[in-house]
């Protein structure tokens, strides 16, 4: 599954689309090098198929390929970091 990234203005989101339809999102702030998660949606269609999983993994790579921290605000993401904190600890702020 295909994941892209948006950015401006110091906020961004993490994408699924399929067929110009948008299916995912996870959308984020950026501010003195910390990537705050604000909030991520998955679309019934993709149900089951641990896509917010596969945003919140993304967040974490971009966040290490560039040197961010990450404050996951968003409850789901929060929920995922918490419940894997040894595999994220590198990118937890």
């Amino acid at each position: 599954m295909l994941i892209q990234n948006k950015e401006e203005n110091n906020r961004g989101m993490f994408y699924v689309e399929n067929d110009g339809e948008q299916l995912a999102e996870m959308d984020y702030s950026l501010s003195a090098g910390i990537m705050t998660i604000i909030h991520t949606e998955v679309d019934e269609k993709l149900k089951g198929k641990n896509v917010g999983l596969m945003l919140v993994n993304h967040a974490a790579e971009h966040a290490r390929a560039n040197h961010l921290k990450i404050i996951p605000i968003c409850p789901f993401a929060k929920k995922v970091f918490d419940k894997r904190r040894e595999e994220y600890k590198d990118v937890l702020y």
